[in-house]
């Protein structure tokens, strides 16, 4: 193959029918999107593949989380989210799919650049629900800014504490009840 082949292509010119880019604040709010995202909800149906299991999902009050929440529901397994306690509606919103699949919904608001909040979200998770099978650590902090020089480094470390210490916080804790 030649160097030719593996020309870099721009992705927004590749594919021109994509949602355009939206930059809310952080937190945000579902409420406050132009467009409300697709998570499953009219589309999505289960079959079985998680009865009787119980998962915890990091940042599950929205996006990829709501839907990664929905659809563990619909397969049959117990659902804890953990959110940011300013993300309270789209977690409601989380919750009410969840339990209108029949599922338990535990909601856990914290901060998980805590220590200590990562370890009572396990504990608290496995205590009510009766255990831990499955932890996704979706959770994220991410702000879109124009180069290296716009980073702060009050932000850098924020991204990194929630991104990258608050999973091994999180694994390390469910390791214990899995």
């Amino acid at each position: 193959m030649t160097n030719d082949q593996y020309t870099a292509q721009d992705p927004t010119t590749q594919h021109p029918d994509s949602l355009a880019a939206e930059q809310l604040e952080h937190p945000g709010l579902e409420r406050d999107m132009r467009q409300a995202p697709d998570f499953g909800e009219a589309t999505y149906r289960g079959t079985g593949r998680l009865e009787g299991r119980k998962a915890i999902i990091t940042g599950g009050d929205s996006g990829i989380g709501r839907a990664v929440a929905l659809a563990f529901a619909r397969e049959g397994a117990d659902v804890a989210i953990s959110y940011l306690e300013d993300e309270q509606p789209d977690a409601d919103e989380t919750a009410r799919v969840v339990r209108d699949a029949g599922r338990t919904a535990l909601q856990l608001p914290g901060d998980l650049q805590d220590e200590g909040y990562c370890r009572s979200l396990v504990d608290r998770a496995a205590g009510e629900l009766g255990g831990v099978d499955i932890l996704v650590n979706n959770a994220a902090f991410q702000m879109a800014r124009d180069g290296l020089a716009d980073i702060s480094t009050e932000e850098l470390e924020r991204t990194f504490r929630t991104n990258i210490v608050a999973m091994f916080h999180t694994c390390r804790a469910a390791l214990e009840h899995m």
